[in-house]
């Protein structure tokens, strides 16, 4: 049997992520209060319409991650140009703002809640001054109403992989479990928060029940991808109109190479 050698078929991955691969999109705050520290992480409603509009002129079809996951395991396939669209942390303002944009639009997503956190604030961010309102289980209630499904972010935003695996477990199994009883549905799906996991994490994500986990790490999702260690596409809230088309298209920032070009020099 022949084999690629490997920068060839890492070179051949890229492209096939680029060209076949599902954009699951990242954002977190979408607010005209846009906190500095925040501020990569914060689109205005105005930009966020934009990136709507963009979604709908090349008609994107919006699909859930059990669509996804559906997809992998070739039970159902995909629509044209399918995007998953996914909100971390659980701001209230996405429900003001973000939800009847893409409601109005025909459009779902998923949001990853702090189940131990509903109705509180963004605690974790204290230490940079950043204290913002999360939603509450009724309005996560009215969020799902909308289209927008909730799903978990664990149940304090630590990042996991600092942990000691019997907190890992806690950590996973009590946000199902909290989200499971307040909102009335099975939770299948994780974001690990800060994008912190290693194998330990991604084992206790499993052993939790959970059948898929995205990361903070960039990209596109292919078939054979690792369902509890898929990539996503940041948003930044610093990015224009062609920045966030660039990402959606390739998974990539505008300026990042499909590849690199082969050094003349060795090393």
């Amino acid at each position: 049997m022949l084999h690629r050698p490997a920068p060839v078929a890492a070179v051949s991955r890229k492209i096939m992520r680029v060209r076949f691969g599902v954009p699951v999109l990242m954002y977190h705050l979408v607010s005209d209060d846009v906190p500095a520290a925040f501020r990569d992480y914060t689109v205005t409603p105005r930009q966020f319409a934009g990136h709507v509009r963009t979604l709908r002129q090349f008609d994107y079809h919006s699909i859930s991650p059990d669509d996804l996951l559906a997809a992998r395991e070739r039970r159902r396939p995909l629509p044209p140009r399918p995007v998953v669209i996914t909100f971390d942390d659980g701001f209230r303002d996405c429900l003001r703002h973000a939800a009847p944009l893409l409601h109005d639009a025909g459009l779902g997503a998923t949001m990853y809640v702090v189940a131990g956190l509903l109705g509180k604030t963004s605690r974790w961010m204290e230490p940079e001054g950043v204290d913002l309102p999360l939603v509450s289980v009724a309005e996560a209630r009215e969020l799902e109403q909308a289209g927008i499904a909730c799903q978990s972010h664990a149940l304090t935003h630590p990042s996991l992989a600092r942990l000691g695996t019997p907190r890992i477990a806690r950590e996973l199994s009590e946000s199902r479990r909290v989200l499971e009883d307040e909102l009335g549905h099975e939770i299948r799906h994780l974001a690990y928060p800060h994008g912190s996991f290693d194998d330990r994490v991604r084992a206790e994500a499993e052993q939790a029940g959970y059948l898929s986990a995205c990361t903070t790490q960039p990209g596109k999702v292919l078939p054979s991808d690792d369902a509890l260690a898929l990539p996503r596409v940041k948003i930044e809230g610093r990015e224009g109109p062609a920045d966030f088309l660039t990402r959606l298209v390739t998974g990539r920032h505008l300026g990042h190479p499909v590849r690199r070009q082969p050094s003349s020099r060795r090393r």
